[in-house]
């Protein structure tokens, strides 16, 4: 036993000598695990701004991590006695893991990945072209050019929500193939969108689509434009429209009614309640989503805002007209100790802050938003009511070094009569004093019709 022992213990240490002694010789020979050979760069890391970056003499090849975590908490008060329950509580926003690398100077890469309590979402994966000067070409998984805010990153967010209008209308990420063309006064971009992909539930939908109902996968066109007549680094204005073109996606939980539906929540993911809601619009055709917006900075002073707008057209023998709906916003934000706000001229829209003190820096934010998902006017049974809503914000954002933001958020929102949540929630009392979620039956007292409440919202961010 002791001889076969020492044998068997001989013949595994030989093994991995072996190994080793291989390993080496590839790597002598410069070969990959397939046998190719490869070309070898010494590659240095370095920390910039709390992102680990490795970079390579000559600088055509450059990979980092870009990382994200932010953390929220929600207060809700101040509803109708006859309203139903809103639940406060805490959830983890986002949290992020991405690689990005510029492969050669010609040709970059990128995968993020969404992590948030414990489900896993596909975010942005992409293969680019970046060898034309001012101009990129992208296939793959991402946020088509469309709003400034939809597109600006949530690290840099002025509030901790993006307002309804752009949840409802601006498209998020999509497989599609980008085009788009930048200097430092105009701004260009077409993109070619077909289904979303995220976690999955929607990719069930796709390939149930696909497989019980033979639907195309659908097709958008989206082309944005944006001027800029001022862009200095301290000061500047950004004005801009886009236009989508957009067919029913099989990503859309549809089946053979192939339609649309426009929801979202009040400014706000910890209260899951969507109080507006369209619901399904069967049988539509297409739809065009469109958008003029106006942005611009100086020193700490950052302003914002647009206008979105829907219409959504019905197939022809149906013999209906097109359904209408749309909002905007407006907010801002000031650095109250002598930071600046930054423009990504690349991207055309807001970039990190630039601190006022050693330490950080904050920011008084204000903003108001509409969003309007009724077409009840002159339309009979054919009424679409999805609910309207108002809502007020203020903000203070506190920035702690490049990495670390925590924001705090206050907001009352005013939703109307018709925003039950596709018939789910209470919107006021019915004749005999009983809540009641029929808004046909709502006897207003003091114009007491549709929930109202406030909210107290907070963020703990980091990213590295």
């Amino acid at each position: 036993m002791k001889k076969l022992s020492f044998m068997i213990l001989a013949l595994f240490f030989g093994t991995i000598a072996f190994a080793q002694a291989d390993q080496a010789s590839s790597e002598k020979k410069a070969v990959d695990q397939y046998g190719n050979k490869v070309d070898i760069k010494d590659v240095t890391a370095t920390e910039r701004d709390g992102i680990l970056v490795f970079e390579s003499k000559d600088k055509d090849y450059k990979l980092w991590f870009d990382t994200r975590v932010q953390v929220d908490f929600g207060n809700y008060f101040g509803e109708q006695k006859w309203a139903d329950p809103i639940g406060d509580g805490a959830n983890l926003r986002r949290a992020r893991f991405a690689v990005k690398g510029q492969i050669t100077p010609q040709w970059y890469g990128e995968i993020d990945m969404e992590l948030a309590n414990g489900s896993f979402e596909l975010k942005d994966a992409v293969v680019r072209y970046t060898g034309l000067k001012n101009f990129q070409f992208t296939v793959g998984n991402m946020k088509p050019d469309f709003s400034i805010s939809r597109n600006t990153s949530s690290r840099y967010l002025e509030f901790m929500e993006r307002p309804m209008v752009v949840q409802a209308f601006a498209p998020s990420r999509h497989l599609g193939i980008f085009g788009k063309y930048y200097n430092k006064y105009v701004f260009a971009s077409a993109s070619i969108l077909f289904q979303e992909i995220e976690g999955q539930e929607t990719r069930t939908f796709v390939e149930d689509n696909n497989k019980n109902y033979g639907m195309d996968e659908g097709i958008s066109y989206v082309g944005k434009i944006v001027a800029r007549p001022i862009n200095e680094l301290n000061y500047g204005i950004h004005v801009g429209g886009s236009i989508m073109w957009d067919t029913p996606k099989t990503s859309d939980e549809m089946g053979a009614y192939a339609g649309a539906r426009y929801s979202t929540r009040n400014a706000t993911t910890i209260n899951r309640k969507k109080y507006l809601d369209t619901d399904d619009i069967k049988n539509t055709d297409h739809s065009l989503t469109y958008t003029v917006e106006l942005a611009g900075h100086y020193d700490g002073l950052r302003i914002e805002g647009a206008w979105i707008g829907n219409t959504t057209y019905m197939k022809k023998d149906l013999n209906i007209d097109p359904y209408k709906f749309g909002g905007w916003y407006v907010e801002g934000g000031y650095l109250l100790l002598g930071g600046k706000q930054t423009y990504d001229s690349d991207g055309a829209k807001f970039n990190r802050v630039r601190a006022g003190r050693g330490w950080g820096d904050m920011e008084l934010t204000l903003k108001y938003e509409f969003i309007n998902l009724n077409d009840y006017e002159n339309r009979g049974a054919d009424a679409i009511y999805g609910g309207s809503a108002d809502l007020f914000g203020a903000g203070l954002n506190f920035y702690f070094g490049k990495n670390v933001k925590i924001v705090l958020n206050y907001q009352y929102v005013n939703n109307d009569r018709y925003a039950n949540g596709k018939g789910k929630l209470n919107v006021g009392l019915d004749a005999a004093g009983n809540p009641t979620k029929d808004f046909t039956k709502v006897v207003a007292k003091d114009g007491d019709a549709g929930v109202n409440y406030s909210m107290l919202l907070g963020r703990f961010q980091i990213a590295f």
